[in-house]
């Protein structure tokens, strides 16, 4: 059972258990079950629950095509408008996993449902009232893969469903059965899906010789990292999958943090200064992508360590980035850049130089190009750091604990020096400095 119709899952998981299915390795389909009021099953079942995936990027340096015809969706069911036929699936006693992915904000507590909602608000009051009947037919309990981008996934969806427990009073028995019967399991998934391809639909359509509605696309690229090893249920490695068990999902959502995202947000703002507007041009320019290079292979796998693995990502992670399917805008990239460069960036900056003893050049001076950035008109964030950012000097941003977690000011002499640069003789100076010395 899957919580959400959109184009992540579709390009995800229901692609999976199609692969599966086709390679004899597992008998069953995946039932979709519309999260929100507005939705797009009634599209789905209007075309049997089937549709067309085209899987598009740069895979060992060749570009790859791949069209699936997907078929491992047997139907899709609104609870807003069929609220029974929702409940009765949970009578199939075959029935196993539940996936989701109800959006970052999908996992919440809200406290006002109540369990005779048809259906109540929110995912996990939804799921609980499921799981109650589930309780009280003696069936057993399910795999639970939450496919939300928050830390401890699933571990917050528990948490909800237990507190949707005391609320509506459901019982030690029900609470001891969703503890010990259930596995609620952290994970972390990566694939750029870029959804329904509405400029090349009708050329699409054409090939097919018949209209498809749902047409699905995604990047070539994927890794499931799941907490726990249900192989034997759900042979995903068997398939051939980058599929991930493991006991703690951390060490997989710091790699990609810090090579991934912190990847786009050390290139993208002085990309853009330097008058690029996607991550595909960055990619083309010779100067920029030597910059990412450095970054990447210079200074943020060496302080995770530098193992195989971390490099392999790093070097997938170029080829993703040169996707020549995918415009990704860097002004999109850039929504949020000061919270974003906490997260992704600065915990890199600081370990290499507590790791080297001196800052790291090129994730430095993309703190300096962030700075010069927010002086121009086209920065996208809150409005007090928008206006602060704009007119502050450069030590007095470097203070903003509130911003960066800590004082930086300690980092001031060498972010003056690249902003100076910047502000005065441009960008490619800048990266000159960074790549020559």
């Amino acid at each position: 059972m899957q919580f959400g119709e959109g184009g992540f899952l579709r390009g995800f998981v229901d692609y999976f258990f199609h692969k599966l299915n086709e390679k004899g390795l597992y008998d069953g389909k995946v039932v979709i079950v519309q999260p929100i009021e507005k939705g797009l099953v009634d599209v789905l079942n209007s075309q049997k629950c089937e549709y067309n995936l085209y899987l598009r990027g740069i895979k060992d340096g060749k570009t790859v095509n791949e069209h699936t015809h997907v078929t491992s969706v047997s139907r899709a069911i609104n609870p807003y408008t069929d609220f029974d036929a929702y409940m009765k699936l949970c009578e199939n006693p075959d029935l196993r996993v539940i996936v989701s992915n109800t959006t970052e904000a999908g996992i919440e507590y809200l406290g006002t449902e109540s369990i005779n909602d048809r259906p109540a608000k929110s995912y996990p009051a939804k799921l609980t009232q499921f799981l109650y009947k589930r309780f009280a037919l003696g069936l057993n309990g399910f795999i639970l893969l939450p496919c939300e981008l928050i830390d401890n996934n699933a571990d917050n969806l528990k948490e909800c469903v237990l507190k949707y427990s005391k609320l509506w009073n459901l019982g030690a028995d029900f609470e001891n059965w969703i503890e010990n019967e259930n596995h609620f399991c952290n994970t972390l998934v990566d694939r750029i899906c870029t959804g329904y391809p509405k400029d090349e639909a009708s050329e699409i359509c054409e090939k097919l010789g018949y209209e498809d509605k749902m047409i699905d696309t995604a990047e070539i690229f994927h890794l499931w990292v799941i907490q726990g090893n249900f192989e034997n249920e759900l042979p995903f490695n068997k398939a051939g999958f980058d599929v991930v068990w493991t006991d703690d999902v951390k060490p997989y959502k710091k790699r990609k943090v810090r090579i991934l995202n912190g990847g786009h947000t050390s290139m993208v703002l002085g990309a853009y200064l330097y008058g690029l507007t996607t991550v595909g041009e960055c990619m083309k320019d010779e100067t920029v992508s030597a910059y990412l290079k450095k970054v990447l292979f210079e200074e943020v796998v060496p302080t995770l360590g530098n193992s195989e693995r971390d490099i392999q990502f790093a070097k997938d992670v170029l080829e993703r980035f040169s996707n020549p399917f995918i415009k990704h805008l860097l002004l999109s990239i850039a929504l949020n850049s000061v919270s974003k460069f906490k997260v992704r960036v600065l915990p890199t900056i600081l370990e290499y130089k507590e790791q080297n003893g001196s800052y790291p050049k090129a994730l430095t001076m993309s703190l300096a190009a962030l700075i010069a950035f927010y002086r121009t008109d086209n920065a996208n964030d809150g409005a007090e750091i928008v206006s602060f950012m704009k007119d502050a000097s450069v030590e007095d941003i470097l203070k903003r604990e509130d911003y960066w977690g800590e004082n930086l000011s300690p980092m001031l002499p060498l972010v003056s020096e690249y902003y100076e640069i910047i502000t005065k003789d441009g960008m490619k100076k800048a990266y000159d400095k960074v790549l020559n010395g």
